[in-house]
């Protein structure tokens, strides 16, 4: 069977089929649970039904619902259907009995758009190194993650733990090993992550997990009831699932676009969130997730999960570079951003940054409140609650785009999975690639790999005295946490859910 060019194998659902393509075997399409849709729609994920025969599992799965924001190929966007929750697999070794390690990737979008058939989510390269990935597709947006009243919270959350409940049952027929399965995923793939390791139903789901970029913003109840209220409002609908089930998604999902076009309008009512580009995030609504990851990770709920998290070290430029801001802040623009998102409205960091001009301090200051400062904190609460976490920060500027883009986000997920000339890379890892960013990314690759079959990603755990930290660059090396100002002045910040005010 592992010969075979097109291997079956028998699931507990039916039979897939796959192809082998460059090396691994790669599975597509296959429906980790119903479609979201009629009676099921806004509804926990309910389980696959069975087929007969052979299902070829030769294409990806349609994508989710989403933003027009997406920045998925039109090819992607040309995939319809409703059978939106479906995963894809490589495996070196088809067939049970391998017990290879398992990696399942949670693409990150801002909680409004992405798919697993991105093409710069292609498996091939992390599977060579000897493990088995799987991709997954998960409701996002207002299908995902609004809150509606007579609907569970934190759908798409929901849509990952069921993805993960299919590895524990499936993933042995494709030579994996279900007690040896890392969760890995970046920006709000690693918020998804945080909040997975705080959730009581994914408990025993995953041994390990390694979070690229986690984000700060999670939401109340309150935040997120008066976000889908404006959303309905816009439709001249109420923000339940009767009213909301009679739109088509498509529709709904222009709604979002059309209120967050005019979240400015309702800093009064959502504070900080109106100066952010989603207004989605998972919701801390007291059963799907009881409270935020740090306060869980704090209280102990992640010490049977090792732990990789980190982020990049010039997060925030990526997006300044998208709204043509680079080298064009203005003092008034800085002193709004510090205004908004330092922890003392930002006296501190003119203070802690003297020599820092608009542009740097506009940007310091959300990389630190979005992506860096939450990062850190994670792994300070999973050490902090008897766990174990390892820290990293990316400093390796990518040289695509001018070369003006310094560490940002996004530039880890092409080095993790080795695609270049694709999806994220496309833009920011330059044509062609320096042996020295093709090196970088056969250390992640290698450190992940690893990671995921032994625990040991090659540099000692966190801890409040040392704070040893890995500096992914040309010539990686342990240190001392390199971002220390910022994590003086975070240090006594708590990332407590975002507010109604």
């Amino acid at each position: 069977m592992t010969m075979s060019a097109e291997p079956e194998i028998h699931i507990m659902s039916g039979t897939v089929r796959g192809r082998r393509e460059a090396g691994p075997a790669v599975f597509r399409g296959i429906p980790f649970a119903q479609p979201p849709v009629g009676p099921a729609r806004f509804a926990a994920p309910q389980p696959v039904r069975g087929w007969d025969g052979v299902r070829e599992a030769f294409a990806y799965g349609p994508p989710p619902p989403q933003a027009s924001m997406t920045g998925a190929p039109p090819s992607v966007n040309d995939v319809v259907g409703d059978d939106w929750l479906t995963l894809n697999v490589w495996t070196p070794e088809p067939g049970p009995g391998a017990g290879l390690p398992v990696m399942v990737w949670i693409y990150g979008g801002a909680y409004v758009f992405g798919v697993s058939s991105d093409p710069g989510y292609d498996g091939t390269r992390l599977a060579d190194a000897g493990v088995v990935v799987v991709t997954l597709n998960y409701r996002v947006g207002m299908e995902g993650f609004a809150q509606i009243d007579g609907a569970p919270a934190n759908r798409g959350l929901l849509d990952q733990v069921a993805a993960l409940e299919w590895v524990r049952e499936n993933i042995t027929a494709f030579g994996g090993d279900p007690d040896r399965v890392t969760v890995f995923g970046e920006s709000a793939g690693a918020g998804s992550i945080a909040a997975l390791m705080a959730m009581p139903r994914a408990a025993g789901l995953f041994r390990r997990a390694i979070a690229q970029s986690v984000p700060g913003t999670f939401f109340s109840v309150e935040l997120a009831g008066d976000i889908a209220a404006v959303i309905a409002d816009e439709l001249g609908l109420s923000a339940t699932v009767d009213d909301f089930s009679a739109v088509a998604p498509g529709r709904l999902a222009a709604a979002g676009d059309a209120a967050t076009a005019k979240m400015r309008q309702f800093e009064d009512r959502w504070g900080v969130v109106a100066h952010t580009p989603t207004l989605f995030s998972p919701v801390v609504d007291g059963e799907v997730l009881p409270t935020t990851p740090w306060q869980a990770l704090a209280d102990g709920a992640g010490r049977a999960v090792e732990l990789i998290v980190g982020h990049n070290r010039d997060e925030y430029r990526l997006f300044v570079a998208f709204g043509g801001l680079l080298g064009q802040v203005t003092d008034e623009q800085a002193a709004a951003a510090l205004s908004v998102f330092a922890p003392d409205g930002g006296r501190a960091y003119r203070e802690a940054f003297p020599g820092a001009g608009a542009g740097e301090l506009f940007e310091l200051v959300q990389s630190d409140w979005l992506f860096r400062m939450p990062s850190l904190h994670l792994a300070q609460a999973q050490t902090g609650g008897g766990g174990r976490a390892h820290l990293y920060e990316l400093t390796w500027p990518a040289p695509g785009m001018g070369g003006n883009l310094g560490a940002c986000h996004g530039l880890d997920v092409p080095l993790t999975f080795g695609v270049f000339d694709a999806g994220l890379g496309a833009g920011l890892m330059g044509d062609p690639l320096s042996p020295e960013g093709q090196a970088l990314s056969r250390h992640i690759r290698t450190t992940w790999t690893a990671f995921a079959a032994t625990g040991d990603p090659g540099w000692a755990a966190y801890d409040p005295k040392r704070r040893l930290t890995q500096v992914l660059n040309t010539e990686p090396a342990v240190t001392t946490y390199p971002e220390e100002t910022s994590r003086r002045l975070w240090q006594h910040h708590t990332f407590a859910p975002l507010p109604r005010l």
